[in-house]
């Protein structure tokens, strides 16, 4: 984990502009990518290659070492020196999600996370196709008023979406009392965006959230319900003898 975490501080150096070409930083990056290949090899000499390949981190590790591989022979071969090439070692980083391995109870949350991805699908789906009904709308309406935002439907679909996050809906509304004359079209609309708002963002990413945290925690309500029966089992078992011995 020291070696994971020391090459992904070198790879995130090697991005500022002012040392992305020290020698130093490359020669390290490309020792880990050494040093990665050889854990992998000595790894799969030891256990075997049916042993080796049957964890999962394995595996991950492995996928990780071979796309590595070709920043590695950039610096020995004459290979086209390519930026899609040399991104490949970006992808190194992602072994820092094996630091998960180390999070309590991470079975239970992957667990909680996957019925949490699953009981919202139907609320993000319809927040979907909301999005899609009101950037048709707001395209019809506002293309030439305002086509910095609502000049196509896929424009206009990420304004409504931006819209639903909250996030500058005020801005767009100026814009449109802006560039429009009517005072009755500019009050409309505002009315209009602030419902977008209302009905997007607050209520419908309110209840995506409400959903998503509700099966995410579920495996702590299961857990206290269960206490809780153990105590009425318990204080139903004091009662009795009580009963019994007064009687």
């Amino acid at each position: 984990m020291t070696a994971i975490l020391i090459n992904a501080a070198v790879i995130f150096m090697l991005y500022f502009p002012d040392i992305k070409e020290n020698n130093t930083l490359i020669q390290i990056d490309h020792f880990f990518v050494v040093f990665f290949l050889i854990e992998a090899i000595v790894k799969i000499v030891v256990f075997k290659p049916k042993g080796y390949f049957s964890s999962n981190w394995n595996w991950f590790d492995f996928i990780i070492v071979i796309v590595s591989l070709p920043s590695l022979f950039m610096a020995y071969l004459p290979l086209p020196d390519t930026s899609s090439l040399l991104l490949l070692r970006v992808f190194r980083l992602v072994r820092l999600f094996r630091l998960m391995q180390f999070v309590p109870h991470l079975t239970m949350i992957l667990s909680g996370l996957g019925r949490a991805l699953k009981a919202s699908v139907f609320v993000l789906i319809v927040l979907l196709f909301l999005d899609l009904v009101l950037a048709i709308l707001t395209c019809h309406f506002y293309q030439d008023i305002a086509p910095e935002y609502f000049g196509n439907p896929l424009i206009s679909a990420y304004t409504v979406f931006q819209l639903f996050t909250v996030e500058g809906w005020n801005e767009v509304a100026d814009v449109i009392a802006k560039n429009s004359q009517d005072e009755m079209h500019v009050g409309f609309s505002r009315f209009f965006f602030v419902l977008i708002v209302l009905i997007g963002g607050i209520f419908g990413m309110s209840l995506a959230n409400a959903v998503f945290v509700d099966e995410m925690t579920m495996d702590n309500n299961k857990e206290l319900e269960e206490k809780i029966d153990n105590l009425q089992n318990e204080i139903t078992r004091i009662r009795e003898l009580l009963e019994e011995r007064n009687v």
